[in-house]
């Protein structure tokens, strides 16, 4: 990995969705590793962006708000940059049945509209598009690996296969180097808390730190692979700094499947705070899930020498601690907990 940091050290890099979860966690890295680091962010309420992610680094970086949807922002922005980490998104999969035209215009249009921008702007960019395990959909087997269909059960897993299918021919097709990284269940500091249409494991963590109850559907005995926020910015690192990915889309997942009853456990000893109720499945809820899932992420190892490295206990601990010396920053006093 130490080649691929010394990549980074004067790189122009972008990321779409800088602001954000993800995005900001990975920032952190590039500007560690002395990048020059453009973010962009369109900052749209309840989809996660929050200035306070880069508290500390505000005269490190530069922040453009705008919207992934604009062409001819997108079309200035891209054009001197080295590396374009493209994490913008919608990734509530709930909001994508609701609301499927929002979800159809940023996960889908938007994608094409970047890489048309690199297309003919800047065609020697690097792009690393963030993709979801949610693709897949209900799986024939486990652990899940690249070969098994992609079968989305939702629309938000229609449009971001559509997005990573853009990504790769655009790789393919008109040379625009690309691949995408198939995510699971990442979790850790800087993650939206304040509702939970975005993945439950930041939910819980908010319910556990409060000390309130965490409502598990069904029996807790669903299988989940959870991956650190810091592992899944390191694999970004390395997929942008090797074109030995290009045109792929790999697994990144975590190390240990865990169920979610062990997964409430963990927590709630980590926080020293939280109870667990177990309930029966929202009907809403019932009709999207995908059952248990785990990921094989052995292509993506064995192309970059990643390694999910930080374990959920340690995760958990970590991520607990950020949010109770910053609990004010992602949760308004007055906010209710619906």
């Amino acid at each position: 990995m130490s080649d691929a940091r010394d990549f980074y050290r004067h790189r122009k890099v972008m990321i779409t969705g800088g602001l954000g979860f993800i995005g900001s966690n990975l920032a952190r890295h590039l500007v560690d590793l002395g990048a020059d680091v453009l973010l962009v962010d369109s900052l749209i309420p309840d989809y996660g962006g929050n200035l306070f992610n880069i508290d500390g680094l505000e005269h490190t970086l530069r922040v453009n708000v705008a919207d992934v949807r604009q062409a001819t922002t997108m079309n200035y922005l891209v054009r001197d940059r080295e590396v374009i980490f493209n994490l913008a998104g919608q990734v509530s999969h709930i909001d994508s049945m609701r609301d499927p035209e929002t979800d159809l215009d940023i996960n889908c249009r938007s994608q094409l509209g970047l890489l048309e921008a690199c297309r003919r702007h800047n065609p020697d960019a690097k792009v690393v598009y963030a993709s979801t395990r949610q693709i897949y959909g209900r799986p024939d087997r486990l652990p899940v690996d690249e070969s098994q269909l992609v079968r989305p059960t939702d629309i938000n897993g229609i449009n971001k296969a559509a997005g990573e299918q853009y990504h790769l021919v655009y790789n393919n097709v008109f040379g625009v180097r690309a691949c995408s990284l198939r995510l699971t269940n990442v979790y850790g500091p800087r993650q939206l808390i304040r509702h939970n249409r975005q993945g439950f494991i930041g939910w819980f963590i908010r319910l556990a730190l409060e000390n309130r109850e965490i409502q598990v559907y069904g029996d807790g005995s669903q299988v989940r692979d959870f991956v650190h926020v810091d592992d899944v910015a390191d694999a970004f690192l390395r997929a942008g700094a090797t074109d030995t990915v290009n045109g792929l889309a790999l697994n990144v997942g975590g190390h240990e499947p865990t169920s979610h009853k062990d997964l409430v456990e963990t927590l709630i000893a980590a926080a020293g705070s939280g109870r667990v109720r177990y309930v029966p499945w929202p009907e809403e809820a019932k009709k999207i899930d995908i059952g248990s899932f785990f990921s094989d992420s052995t292509r993506f190892q064995k192309a970059t020498g990643w390694r999910s490295t930080v374990s959920l206990k340690e995760g958990l601990t970590q991520t607990l601690a950020f949010y109770r010396a910053h609990h004010d920053k992602y949760v308004d006093d007055e906010e209710s907990l619906t």
